[in-house]
């Protein structure tokens, strides 16, 4: 398995690369996002071996395939050392709770910093920690965060040989809780960045980082946003998870309800279904802050400015730019990635683009999405419904899922 740049150009005159070279890298050198060449396809009867499988066995099968140059013992004693029911409550590390007939909750915020980025961010340290090590390098991580990504950042990279992390968050937007999680940590790696302006601004100058090839080198610079395609593939495999665990058989189609901000976790989702899971539909739910609402509406994508972004509830959805969407239109374009330079483009110099009355347009349709928005009113009534009704506490970006 070796990786592509969703903008063509890729990594300058080098061909396409293996994975522990985009671990470290974020965005590639053209700007564009790493991608697997292609998504490795599990028949029905490879599901059915899958499905007996353990978290930790699950994760070792599916991401192998995609972390294909760390020898099989090391990736069997990363994933080992990960996902433990010391760091994540139970040996199921994402347990699935059936609350009515055709309806489950899936608990993936069960990690150290009780948000669902722990899944993935937990490996990413250790990996992180074992690629530089085999180098002998350092890396100095840049990141953003609107409430769920820069704890669970911090928190797995912290005392992490070889690593230091600078997270930007937006001044005053984050909830007190996360803030606290992050700001009261005293570890001499981790560096906090408070940014005047919303999440938006700060992924912007991340991503205005990552574009400067010489500065990355210089400073070995990396991200450890949903940018970083491991975070992605490690998401991957709670998708498979939740879905043996709420069926019987391969026959069976699930539809998940995803809260959406980055589009990171949504991504994974449909990964996942192109890897052979039967998913029916994915449920791209949003806060008032409606930018992929929109766009799986009408099919027209229109980047908010940060006067038109909107401070809500659950304000880890804050986001109207989700750099995971160019992944999804790139697969959506088949792959063509002058598809999307050129749709990049409108969003630089126009703010947006729109698919309607392009060949786009129908594979949208087919795509297997549907979405959905909530308000501040909509996620009190739902958290009041859902405990009233099952006696379950969910957060306000459950509720929009749930809504």
């Amino acid at each position: 398995m070796h990786y592509v740049s969703t903008r063509g150009a890729g990594f300058g005159d080098a061909p396409p690369q293996p994975f522990s070279a985009i671990l470290l890298e974020g965005l590639a050198p053209d700007g564009g996002l790493a991608v697997p060449e292609s998504y490795p396809r599990f028949s029905a009867a490879e599901l059915n071996a899958l499905r007996p499988l353990n978290y930790r066995e699950l994760a070792l099968a599916i991401l192998s395939r995609y972390f294909a140059d760390i020898p099989a013992p090391d990736l069997k004693s990363l994933i080992d050392r990960t996902y433990t029911k010391a760091n994540f409550g139970s040996e199921d590390i994402t347990p699935l709770r059936k609350l009515d007939d055709g309806l489950y909750l899936l608990r993936v915020s069960n990690g150290p910093t009780l948000a669902f980025k722990d899944i993935a961010m937990q490996l990413l340290g250790n990996l992180f920690e074992y690629v530089l090590g085999r180098e002998r390098a350092t890396l100095n991580i840049v990141g953003a965060t609107s409430g769920d990504t820069g704890p669970a950042a911090e928190y797995a990279m912290r005392g992490k040989r070889g690593i230091s992390v600078f997270m930007l968050s937006p001044l005053g937007k984050m909830s007190p809780f996360q803030t606290a999680q992050m700001f009261s940590l005293a570890d001499s790696n981790i560096f906090n960045i408070a940014i005047g302006g919303v999440f938006d601004d700060c992924q912007d100058l991340v991503k205005t980082i990552g574009a400067d090839a010489a500065f990355k080198r210089k400073y070995r610079i990396g991200t450890v946003n949903s940018i970083n395609w491991a975070r992605v593939a490690a998401q991957i495999v709670y998708y498979f998870k939740g879905y043996f665990a709420a069926t019987a058989h391969e026959d069976e189609e699930v539809s998940f309800a995803v809260p959406s901000g980055n589009f990171g976790n949504v991504l994974a989702g449909h990964v996942a279904k192109e890897m052979g899971l039967p998913i029916r539909r994915l449920i791209v739910a949003t806060n008032e802050n409606d930018v992929l609402d929109e766009f799986f509406k009408s099919g027209r994508y229109r980047v908010r400015k940060t006067a038109e972004t909107v401070t809500t509830s659950s304000p880890s959805m804050d986001i109207s730019k989700a750099s995971n969407f160019e992944r999804f239109v790139y697969d959506l374009a088949g792959g063509d990635a002058a598809v999307v330079r050129d749709l990049w483009q409108q969003v630089e110099t126009r703010g947006g683009f729109d698919l309607a009355g392009t060949p786009l347009e129908a594979r949208l349709r087919d795509a297997g999405f549907v979405s959905g928005r909530s308000t501040h009113a909509d996620r009190i009534a739902t958290i009041r419904d859902v405990h009233n009704r099952y006696g379950v506490v969910i957060d306000p970006h459950t509720a929009d899922g749930w809504r």
